[in-house]
């Protein structure tokens, strides 16, 4: 049941619940082009962002601005752009957020990791556990709890990103280029 807006005595309308916030996940999906990112040793023109919030921008770069509000959940998920299983059976190669760094944007710095928390939970939640097969999507995802005490702002970040290299053992770790960000609203 939707509660309805109402009237206070000075004619604005006001929430039923001003204090309640939108309990939709935000999800945050990066795709990565497998092949020129190991080839190149880089994740510029390798990477793509899309989310699933309203006003943002950058979708399709990795220069995504993710809008959000204090105390709501983002879920970083990232996958490979080909995720089918090859005609030999085997499977591509895949890619892993190691870790997410918020960036300390008001040292002017944007490489210096901020030393103030963004988000509490944040770590890796999910991981390919069972076997792949043709009716399961199989991804690797982060997820973190925006601070509700965070003041409004945009926080860039970067991701760690972790890659399965085409018969190799080694891994490849990349840090993405062009900072994406979450702008934090006021509630």
């Amino acid at each position: 049941m939707v509660m309805p807006a109402t009237r206070a005595s000075s004619g604005k309308v006001e929430k039923q619940n001003p204090g309640q916030l939108n309990s939709v996940q935000l999800n945050i999906v990066t795709l990565v082009d497998m092949e020129k990112a190991t080839e190149h040793k880089s994740l510029a023109g390798a990477m793509y962002m899309v989310d699933n919030s309203v006003g943002g921008s950058g979708q399709g770069t990795a220069r995504l601005e993710t809008v959000c509000k204090p105390g709501q959940v983002l879920n970083w998920i990232i996958r490979p752009i080909d995720m089918e299983r090859r005609r030999d059976g085997t499977w591509p190669p895949m890619p892993k957020i190691n870790n997410i760094v918020f960036l300390d944007v008001e040292a002017g710095d944007e490489e210096d990791v901020a030393e103030k928390k963004v988000c509490v939970e944040l770590k890796i939640y999910g991981a390919p556990d069972r076997m792949r097969d043709d009716l399961t999507p199989v991804y690797y995802y982060w997820a973190g709890t925006v601070l509700p005490s965070l003041r409004p702002g945009t926080y860039r970040y970067r991701l760690v990103v972790e890659l399965e290299q085409e018969d190799k053992k080694e891994r490849l770790y990349l840090n993405t280029e062009g900072h994406p960000s979450i702008r934090v609203i006021p509630v």
